[in-house]
């Protein structure tokens, strides 16, 4: 056949896979297609099996070389022990076809393929160990395996016993296991020696696989002796490392496991015959060395040829293979091996064939038959033939049925993650024995002594990262991954490997989301249900023993004590569903349910201090580091206010604070410890802090809800303390860090803010903030070993100074907003960007308030003085300028409504300037000055941008009504005083009667009188009393005018006009009658005055009439009056009813008794007057019904009168009782006379 290299598939050709990725192949390595797999129907028993090859890093596969009869074997070809790429990895072996199981080979499988574990795959292992596991009930040989549980998944790698005490001896490592091995299993062990018929047979098998891709049957030249010694002593590694434990060395995979090949005795071959191959072995002199920070994986290669899913049944197995295919049969692919023609073939060796094929999808086996050598024949065996081969027959059924079992007492008892377990069974023993290592081990002195600890913590949190990097929107895994990372940390010696801890730890904080809306923490029901992810040792339970006696008590009771369990016989492998009861595991790994933000961010922070913890330990420690005890708080610095100058203090500390963000963008780095930039200390430390940072933020928050302002405050100190240090170590400030920063500032100012407004409970807002936790404590301890914290201590201070407390909060709103100008992040987030710059122009308006209220106080003080004070006007000063820069804040933001809110607050401003300049002289003295002019005039210009502002009163009909009734109050006002104060010495009275009429309309105009609204009757009153005052002052112009008749006739007009409107406006209000007695008085009185003006009887008896009909009116407000007198009196006598203390104020008595004496006076008059002219016209004309009529009633009621007034006893509720009544006799009078 000679050197033919035909190119096949792999397998039979089902398709292609991809590789998952992964960039495993070396340079000159190509990837031969791989197989999906398909399922398998062999003989009578149907077993399915299916192989995907996930990867492989063959060369193309070439056809075997048939090697001619009576080739001898004995002869080594040219090629031997040379590097092949056509045999692969079994070209750098010495002898054999496949690598010796590593002790880590499974693990360095699932780092590789790290999606599969935990999750999809039952159990990753090398095939040996596979054939081996499932070999058990037909071999006598020893079996031991290290399991180790990730998730669901199961690791299975050789365990040698041998070789561990060997390297036991001379390192002192496994010392506790060596002596529980010879104490529990083998009192008398001894190492066992390999036969000289053992290494005969894997040379030759060795020199025919050479031959085999030689193609060239002649003997070549005979190797050196020494080369043939080195040769012959190979496989001698796979029991006598003498470099450590574990080595990567090879042994054949399908070396036949006949029991005449394997107990006798050879002699011991020297260590320098092995020299050479393990000067080519990679270095894994010390594990401890392997993961050293950061080098998580290193030495833990997958080193398989192939890496296959195989499905058999429902067991998902990721198995690793380096068994040789070639091309050459009647498929596309087959498997060679070499048989001695003199010895059958055993049931072991067809198992091994078998499943060797069915693992990498080869359809076909190629037998090639020797003696003593000399090829005899070839031989070509289909997969599915081999269980019926003559003298090895076995069924499948049962291979099946043992897989099941095994993997089902695996899953059943190797419960515990990062648990190294031990499944050992003695070489001719039935029983096999299922320990827990890591239990026996904690019970000596070192219990990180378990060389398997490292990798298993490293795989466990492989296996997390990858989870959170996959699976982070869905968390329903969260609870899986956070089992995984507490199991590593648990494994993990904390002075030993701080980078995973701290990494861990820093992870562990990242499950937890720190804000949560409350639906979803309702809803999301699958974080605190079972999950086939993973298994919780908090909630493990051991399984009682079922009714087959899968867990049985062993003869000797030291040994039940240890083992965890036990298979009394390996039949019981082959009863079909043996173990099945238990092959369902109870995974719990539950997510902790917080209840609230507290707990949450509480949890969060535990892990963040761990991590913290884990990173300070590893950086060296430092002579002239402070030396501060975590127990110990750090004592809070409090300033006398008056020293550090209050709010003009923080400008300067504010001025420092933005020349150190600003020499932040430029990198500066400055750490108190020395970590050096860029290292994992470094990185790690930061992405603890700012989470730390974010945590207390959240705290501080949820303080911030609940009005725990003290609380809130210590919170947001906290944070921005952490956010101290993270400046001082960043090289290069994140955007996404200042816009924490940015809104870290913009709550602090709202607490700030907050606690101004709540200064009534500053006792318990201080008691809060002074409490600390210890682990809030440690944290801030590992913060100060990088920076002093001091940063932003200016934002962070409880202050007892109202002012100070205002200034603080406005600053640290104006350093969140500073922040936001930095790297355009107002542009990138202008939600933010807009909150800052609203909360900037509320606390502008707060404290404008605050000095303007000062201001007001320091006015009403001042009753003496004539002048306005340098004090207030200073404080004038600073309330405008506050004003002024919040009416800007608003603006920048287009925010109509809260600009429009300050511009009235600015008005109200210039009313209490106004007021502040009213002269202080007597009432009698006293006059509008121009500066009350002035100001007030300043009060309705910013009342009118105001009302510009807001536009129509669609935009916010609540802020414009207050603006219009302000406006309606200032010209109000301003009329008022010049109607009362008129300034005669510097204006006309009629140029002062003009503007107080121009005013008074102008108030009119903004007072709204139609609009149903709590402020309606205010607004009617307000109408009501312009209407009145305009009356009054016409009428008084009147009285005062001589000369020009039209003016008068317009005057009275008007008068009359105003008290009209007035009226109405009085008897729509409830809560008016004396104002509304007093304009009909007043009224009365306007009709005197016209009455004394006429001088026919006529016109006078008009009038006089008109007047008594406005008395008959007025019964209205009499009535009002009774009823609130009523009232009065009726209230003491209900005991049930609480003191009046909601009722409206009583009527002023004093007001009433005047007015009613006033109205008795007038009526008394009117009534004599008209009784007077009656008369005088009787006599004189002829007589007129009409006339007697009211002539009658009103000499009646007049009369009544009289002696009513003469009644000095008489109460106020019998007055108005008797006026009411003489008031209806008149109207009826009048009504009568009218009618007749």
């Amino acid at each position: 056949m000679g050197d033919s290299k035909e190119a096949v598939a792999e397998a039979p050709p089902i398709g292609a896979t991809a590789r998952d990725g992964l960039s495993l192949l070396s340079q000159g390595e190509t990837e031969e297609p791989s197989a999906q797999g398909s399922a398998l129907f062999l003989g009578g028993n149907e077993v399915k099996s299916r192989a995907v090859v996930k990867y492989s890093s063959a060369p193309p596969r070439t056809a075997f070389a048939r090697l001619e009869e009576k080739t001898d074997l004995k002869l080594p070809p040219a090629n031997w022990l040379r590097e092949s790429a056509k045999l692969g990895p079994a070209g750098t072996t010495i002898l054999g076809n496949s690598k010796k199981s590593k002790p880590f080979s499974s693990f360095g499988m699932a780092y590789d393929f790290i999606d599969s574990v935990g999750n999809d795959v039952d159990v990753v292992s090398d095939s040996e160990n596979i054939k081996k596991l499932l070999k058990i009930p037909y071999s006598k040989s020893h079996v031991s395996m290290a399991v180790h549980r990730i998730g669901r998944t199961l690791l299975l790698d050789e365990l040698d016993i041998q070789e561990l005490f060997m390297r036991s001896s001379q390192t002192g490592d496994w010392t506790w296991l060596k002596e529980f091995y010879q104490r529990l299993i083998d009192q008398k062990w001894q190492r066992k020696k390999k036969s000289k018929e053992h290494w005969y047979q894997k040379a030759i098998l060795s020199k025919f696989l050479y031959y085999s891709i030689n193609g060239d049957g002649a003997a070549q030249p005979v190797p050196s002796a020494a080369e043939q010694q080195e040769s012959s002593s190979s496989d001698q590694t796979n029991d006598s490392d003498g470099a450590s434990w574990p080595a990567p060395f090879e042994m054949p995979s399908s070396v036949s496991e006949d029991p005449s090949a394997s107990s006798q005795g050879s002699e011991p071959l020297e260590p320098s015959y092995i020299v050479g191959h393990v000067a080519s072995a990679p270095k894994e002199q010390n594990l401890t060395t392997l993961f050293n920070d950061g080098e998580n994986s290193q030495g833990l290669k997958n080193d398989f040829v192939r890496n296959i899913l195989w499905t058999f049944e429902d067991i998902h197995m990721l198995v690793g293979s380096n068994m040789p295919i070639f091309g050459g049969g009647r498929y596309p692919a087959v498997s060679l091996r070499l048989r001695d023609n003199n010895k059958p073939i055993n049931v072991l060796t067809g198992i091994d064939y078998w499943l060797d094929n069915l693992i990498c999808n080869v359809p076909e086996l190629v037998m090639c038959f020797h003696v003593n050598g000399i090829v005899q024949k070839y031989e070509m065996i289909k997969t599915e033939e081999i269980p019926n081969l003559e003298n090895s027959n076995f069924s499948t059924k049962v291979i099946k049925d043992i897989a099941q079992n095994i993997l089902s007492f695996l899953k059943s008892n190797c419960t515990k993650e990062g648990h190294t377990y031990w499944l050992f069974k003695a070489s001719g023993s039935d029983i096999v024995k299922l320990y827990d290592l890591t239990t026996l081990c904690e019970e000596t002195e070192d219990k990180y002594q378990n060389p398997f600890t490292m990798p298993v913590a490293i795989l466990l949190y492989k296996v997390a990262c990858n989870m959170m990097m996959k699976k982070n929107q869905n968390k329903k895994h969260y609870g899986t991954v956070r089992t995984l990372l507490l199991n590593c940390v648990k494994l993990l010696d904390k002075s030993r490997h701080p980078q995973i801890i701290a990494s861990a730890n820093y992870m562990l904080s990242e499950l937890f989301q720190l804000v949560e809306p409350k639906k979803e923490e309702s809803s999301e029901s699958p974080l605190n249900e079972n999950s086939d992810e993973s298994y919780s040792e908090e909630e493990e339970e051991m399984p009682d023993s079922d009714e087959n006696g899968s867990y049985s008590t062993s003869s000797d009771p030291s040994d039940d004590n240890k083992a965890v369990a036990i298979i009394k016989s390996v039949g019981e492998l082959s009863v079909p569903e043996k173990y099945k009861s238990i092959h369902q595991i109870r995974p719990s790994c539950a997510f902790p349910v917080c209840h609230d933000t507290e707990e949450r961010c509480r949890l969060v922070l535990s892990y963040v201090l761990e991590g913290l913890k884990s990173v300070d330990s590893s950086i060296k420690k430092e002579s002239d580091l402070p030396a501060a005890d975590p127990n110990t708080p750090i004592p809070l610095k409090y300033e006398d206010e008056s020293t550090r100058g209050g709010p003009e203090g923080l400008e300067k500390q504010m001025a420092l604070f933005l020349d150190k963000m600003g020499s932040l963008q430029k990198g500066n780095y400055s750490s108190q410890s020395g970590m050096i930039p860029g290292s994992w200390q470094h990185k790690m430390k930061l992405q603890l802090i700012l989470k730390s940072s974010k945590a207390y933020y959240v705290l501080s928050d949820a303080a911030m809800s609940l009005q725990k302002y003290g609380r809130a405050l210590r919170y947001i100190k906290l944070a921005l303390q952490s956010h101290d240090t993270y400046c001082c170590l960043c090289t290069n400030m994140l955007s996404e860090v200042l816009l924490f920063l940015s809104q870290y500032l913009t709550l602090c100012g709202d607490i700030q803010l907050m606690l101004a407004q709540n200064a009534n409970n500053r006792a318990a807002h201080l008691e809060e903030f002074n409490y600390q936790t210890k682990e809030d404590q440690e944290i801030l301890h590992s913060l100060h070993r990088e920076s002093s914290c001091q940063g932003f201590a200016w934002a962070t201070d409880l202050s007892t100074d109202l002012e100070s407390q205002l200034s603080v909060s406005c600053k640290c709103y104006e350093a969140a907003n500073e922040i936001l100008q930095f790297n355009d992040l107002k542009s990138q987030n202008p939600e933010h960007y807009v909150q800052v710059l609203k909360r900037m122009g509320n606390i502008r308006n707060e404290i404008g308030v605050f000095y303007m209220n000062q201001a007001a106080a320091l006015q009403s003080e001042r009753a003496v003085s004539k002048s306005v004070s340098t004090a207030e006007q200073q404080l004038w000063k600073k309330s405008f300028s506050c004003f002024e820069k919040g009416i800007h804040n608003f603006e920048s933001i287009d925010d109509a409504t809260n600009a429009a809110l300050l511009l009235c607050n600015t008005g109200r401003l210039m009313r209490i300037c106004a007021q502040a300049h009213c002269g202080a002289a007597e009432d009698f003295k006293r006059e509008f000055s121009p500066e009350e002019g002035l100001y007030y005039n300043k009060a309705v210009d910013y009342y009118l941008k105001a009302l510009r502002s807001l536009g129509t009163r669609d935009i916010h009909p609540a802020v414009w009504d207050s603006v219009n009734w302000e406006l309606s109050t200032t010209y109000f006002t301003m009329a008022t005083l010049q109607q009362d104060y008129a300034p005669l010495s510097r204006k006309a009275q009629e140029q002062i009667e003009k503007e107080v009429s121009e005013a008074m309309m102008k108030s009119l105009k903004y007072c709204d009188v139609d609009s149903v609204s709590a402020r309606q009757p205010l607004c009617q009153y307000r109408a009501a009393t312009i209407h009145h005052r305009l009356a009054s002052m016409y009428h008084s112009c009147l009285r005062n005018q001589v000369g020009d008749e039209h003016l008068r006739k317009q005057h009275r007009m008007l008068a009359d006009l105003h008290y009209s409107k007035a009226v109405k406006l009085f008897q729509l209000l409830k809560d008016a009658p004396c104002e509304l007695l007093r304009v009909q008085l007043e009224r009365v009185a306007f009709a005197e005055f016209q009455m004394t003006s006429q001088n026919s009887n006529v016109g006078k008896l008009k009038t006089l009439s008109g007047a008594l009909d406005i008395m008959v009116r007025t019964k209205h407000a009499f009535q009002l009056i009774r009823k609130e007198l009523l009232e009065e009196f009726d209230q003491p006598k209900s005991e049930e009813t609480p003191p009046a203390a909601e009722s409206p104020p009583g009527l002023n008595r004093e007001e009433v008794l005047k007015l009613l004496s006033i109205f008795e006076s007038r009526l008394s008059f009117l009534l004599l007057q008209s009784v007077k002219l009656l008369s005088s016209t009787k006599k004189k004309t002829s007589s007129n019904l009409e006339e007697d009529v009211v002539l009658k009633t009103n000499k009646q009621i007049y009369s009544q009168l009289l002696r009513a007034t003469a009644n000095k006893n008489a109460s106020l509720l019998e007055r108005i009782d008797l006026l009411l009544h003489l008031l209806e006799q008149l109207a009826h009078g009048a009504a009568g006379g009218a009618v007749q």
